[in-house]
């Protein structure tokens, strides 16, 4: 196909680009609807009152600058868009540094001056952040022990998302009803199995540690696997079982069963933002909450799995999908 300008592939882009913005609009109109729908906003971080008001100010950024990180995986450069394009609307200038790595590589960056807020997961900042090993029996109950932590640390939290995303172990139907599988524990059934996951999984509680220590799972060999090609892995035959995201949207297909944790070893995983508190205060404290906590307020399951399939499967851009979202919410125009 020719590159120059001009002739029949300027046409077959215009025609891309047309039906790339059909595609947006009709997201539009989805995660509209999506935001609106039954889940009710998780509390903390603030009154949503006070949040309200301050959020609705204009301008309330100006001359105020923040440099945010995400970690390394889709849902992740969608929140993190999302975050920029909220404040940016607001005034704020946004330093944005996304795909910065897996949890302790952007806590790194957080406590190293790097970056001064990224969006976490609550299980992640409990466990893997602040090698807390209670067990927990409450998305609340998480939440509290990560601010806590936090708190004592320097840093602040936004209130939680209404969505949580944690992992989960995946296998295919055929598979599943092979060995009669339905929950984590089911997996000592098997013989051996392979299990993929992306490489940190290996050594987390939340994660194979917490597979053998808590359910006596031994009876597998680890493959580590980058994020995103789990369920090809799983198609293939390459793993058995694979560790996933349970807002992934390839779980919508019917291929797969995701196997229950009924000791809870993955936590709950809402999402909230972490910023270095005193940085927090030099952006002005509630005024900048405000913000983050109406966007996350907006964040239910149906809208983040939408806007997962938007940019997994569909191939739009993070940065179009959280326009989308963010103006059929009227929080941006």
């Amino acid at each position: 196909m020719s590159r120059h300008p001009g002739g029949q592939a300027s046409g077959y882009r215009r025609l891309t680009r047309t039906a790339s913005l059909a595609v947006l609009a009709a997201i539009a109109l989805l995660l509209a609807a999506c935001s609106s729908s039954g889940s009710s906003s998780t509390s903390t971080g603030g009154s949503s009152s006070s949040s309200s008001s301050s959020a609705g100010s204009s301008n309330v950024g100006a001359g105020k600058s923040v440099t945010l990180g995400t970690k390394n995986f889709t849902e992740e450069f969608i929140i993190g868009a999302l975050y920029q394009q909220a404040l940016t609307a607001k005034g704020y200038k946004v330093v944005y540094k996304p795909n910065i790595g897996a949890t302790e590589v952007v806590d790194k960056a957080l406590t190293s001056g790097q970056i001064d807020a990224y969006p976490e997961y609550t299980g992640e900042s409990v466990a893997t952040v602040g090698g807390i090993n209670t067990a927990v029996t409450s998305q609340q109950q998480e939440y509290d022990l990560a601010k806590n932590f936090y708190t004592k640390r320097g840093q602040s939290m936004s209130a939680m998302t209404p969505f949580f995303d944690t992992d989960a172990i995946a296998v295919t139907k055929a598979y599943a009803d092979k060995y009669g599988l339905k929950t984590t524990a089911d997996l000592k059934k098997i013989p051996h199995f392979t299990l993929g996951a992306r490489p940190e999984f290996q050594g987390r509680e939340e994660g194979a540690v917490g597979l053998q220590k808590d359910y006596g799972i031994n009876n597998f060999s680890f493959k580590s696997l980058a994020i995103g090609l789990q369920y090809q892995a799983l198609d293939s035959g390459a793993v058995n079982a694979a560790d996933v995201f349970t807002t992934d949207p390839q779980l919508a297909s019917g291929k797969y069963v995701v196997l229950s944790d009924p000791k809870h070893i993955f936590g709950f995983q809402n999402i909230a933002l972490v910023i270095n508190t005193k940085k927090l205060g030099e952006l002005g404290g509630q005024q900048f909450m405000a913000v983050i906590n109406k966007v996350n307020a907006l964040l239910t399951t149906p809208a983040i799995i939408a806007m997962n399939k938007a940019v997994a499967i569909d191939k739009q851009q993070p940065a179009d999908v959280a326009k989308a979202f963010l103006t059929a919410n009227h929080v941006t125009s």
